[in-house]
């Protein structure tokens, strides 16, 4: 049992090195765009590189509970217990925050003529970054108390 616990600890710190680190990055990919083309190409790659951030996620949360099963006392820790919360609270802020302002603002990318960014992507866009901004934050927080294990 003591090699399969070793295993997800490499797994789960090698998911976190692929799903996080590319999702740090993900709200600085379209921020230089300065046309349409260029904000096409880069929800394009944005795109490409989420696959890398949910495929880690996913790693991640079944590799840190699958710990916790193994050693049930991660249970009792609360460095452990936050950092589930704010894990399964970040993974919430996809669907419930950034979705419902992505999609429309992809579409409006999609459907607009011409190459000039309009004004009301910038506003969007700057909202969608602050959310994403947010998530990346208490992903910096989870490493905090992964490295930390304060209490």
């Amino acid at each position: 049992m003591a090699i399969f616990y070793k295993i997800l600890v490499f797994i789960h710190i090698f998911s976190a090195i692929l799903g996080m680190g590319p999702g740090f990055v993900l709200s600085l990919i379209g921020k230089s765009a300065k046309t349409i083309t260029e904000l096409r190409h880069a929800y394009k790659v944005k795109n490409r590189v989420h696959i890398f951030v949910m495929i880690g996620g996913t790693l991640l949360l079944v590799s840190g509970l699958l710990m916790g099963a193994i050693n049930t006392s991660l249970f009792r820790m609360g460095w452990y217990n936050v950092s589930l919360f704010l894990f399964l609270l970040a993974l919430a802020i996809g669907p419930i925050v950034l979705s419902p302002i992505s999609k429309p603002l992809k579409a409006k990318i999609e459907a607009h003529e011409g190459d000039e960014i309009p004004e009301e992507y910038i506003r969007e866009g700057k909202r969608l970054v602050f959310y994403e901004n947010i998530e990346s934050f208490i992903f910096l927080v989870i490493i905090a108390l992964m490295i930390l294990k304060p209490f």
